[in-house]
Order: structure tokens, then C-alpha cells, then sequence
């Protein structure tokens, strides 16, 4: 029984600190005007749809994929709380894992757990907000997801090893995610200023720490996809990653 509430208690402490390391965890509560909140939930709203249909769907072919899903969404949810402040763009770099987890379960499968991860987050430990919850997923879920497929579909047909797309995948899907925060909050905040000068200026706020966090990102799915590859390589095909008439993974 010590031992259990000693477990308990440490997670406790865990999401407490988590939760007191920034003020916002992606674009912060009240930042965006209401019309450009409005209009990112509307924009996001088919796609969490298409996510809930493709789940629907590919669970009924294959019975383990709902679990798969769930193993991929809590880890999306646990790397994105790992927050750098940026007090000068009012929201915080962190990795994402969405272009990770968009190569092994697709990107409408990304979109869903990222909408779920990023409203998790927002109730339970004050990053983001409710307000900011579409641009949020617009940013990281959708762009980020679509960005990082897109790259490791691409580069497996240029020929590149599979480690090596991973990386690409995962290093230009952080940079894709950083890029449409800095749209977003360009857009919204601008006013009379010029837009291109306002996005510049946030997008080098976010360089000193989302340069190195993309190489992160980049090097945690090329590791993850190697790990499957050498391990259990028949999983990359029944997830559609890899095709079986070529052999399975490199």
C-alpha cells in the first residue's frame, strides 16, 4: 500500500509541476480574437470527423488498431507537455509527436488524438486553452500531421531508407506546426501593422528553441520506426507503413 500512494503521489507531482512550468502550453486562453477562434473550430471540425471515421472504420478490419491508436494518442499527449516558454509570441515551443504518430496510424487518425490530447491538456492542466483549442489543433494536429505523412510518404518513394523519411517526416512536421502558430497569431494580432513583419518576427522568437526541438522530433521517429523495424517488422505492414510485396522495412 506505501508503495502504491507513493506511486500516486509522484504523478501527482508530475502533472503538478507540468502544469505550473508555463502559463499557456501552445497558443494561450484569450489570445486570438473571437472570429479567428470561430473560424479555426470550424476549419477543424470536419477533420476531427474524418479521424472519428477512419477509426471506425479501420478497427473493424484489423481489432488491435483502437488500441494502437490509444498507445499513439497518449504518447503525443505526454510529449507535447514538455514546454519552452516564449514570453515574446505568447505561447510555448514543445515537441509534438504528431508527425511520429501521423506515419504509423495516418494523419486523420492524428488529427483525433491531437484534438483529444490538446483538450486533455487544456482542462486538466491550463495549457492552451478552450478558446484556442481549433487553432491549436489546426496547427498541430492537422498541419503537423499532413506535413509529417506527406514527408515519409514521399521520400519512401525517392528510395530513402525508412529511418532516414522518419527523420525527415518528424523534423519538418515540428517546423510545419511552429510555422501555422505563427500565422495564426500573426492574423489574428497584426491590426494595423504590417502581417509579413508581425509573422517574422514570431517565427524568430520561436527559432532558438524549435530548430534544435525539430531535430529532436526528428531523431524520436526515425528511433521509434527503427525500433519497430528490427523488432517486430511485420507491424509496419498490418499498419500500412510499409508493403509487404517489398519486403517489409529497411
Amino acid at each position: 500500500m506505501n508503495r502504491n500512494h507513493t506511486q500516486v503521489a509522484l504523478i501527482g507531482l508530475t502533472l503538478l509541476a507540468l502544469s505550473q512550468s508555463a502559463g499557456a502550453m501552445h497558443i494561450s486562453e484569450g489570445i486570438l480574437t473571437p472570429q479567428w477562434a470561430g473560424l479555426w473550430y470550424l476549419l477543424v471540425l470536419p477533420l476531427v470527423a474524418w479521424g472519428l471515421r477512419d477509426l471506425r472504420i479501420k478497427s473493424a478490419r484489423e481489432p488491435f488498431f483502437k488500441p494502437m491508436v490509444g498507445l499513439i494518442g497518449a504518447a503525443v499527449f505526454v510529449i507535447s507537455c514538455m514546454p519552452v516558454p516564449v514570453p515574446s509570441a505568447g505561447t510555448c515551443s514543445h515537441p509534438c509527436g504528431t508527425g511520429m504518430a501521423a506515419i504509423f496510424i495516418g494523419p486523420a487518425l492524428t488529427v483525433l488524438v491531437s484534438s483529444i490530447a490538446l483538450l486533455l491538456q487544456a482542462l486538466f492542466l491550463s495549457h492552451g486553452g478552450l478558446t484556442t483549442l481549433g487553432a491549436n489543433v489546426m496547427s498541430m494536429g492537422v498541419v503537423g500531421a499532413l506535413v509529417g505523412y506527406g514527408t515519409f510518404r514521399f521520400g519512401r518513394r525517392l528510395g530513402l531508407a525508412g529511418w532516414l523519411a522518419a527523420f525527415m517526416a518528424g523534423v519538418l512536421s515540428d517546423w510545419a506546426t511552429y510555422a501555422t502558430t505563427a500565422f495564426e497569431l500573426a492574423s489574428a494580432l497584426h491590426g494595423d501593422e504590417s502581417f509579413w513583419r508581425l509573422f517574422g518576427g514570431i517565427g524568430l522568437s520561436f527559432l532558438p528553441t524549435q530548430l534544435p526541438l525539430g531535430i529532436f522530433e526528428g531523431v524520436m521517429a526515425a528511433g521509434v520506426y527503427q525500433f519497430i523495424a528490427a523488432r517486430r517488422p511485420s507491424l509496419l505492414v498490418c499498419l500500412g507503413v510499409e508493403r509487404a510485396a517489398k519486403g517489409g522495412a529497411e
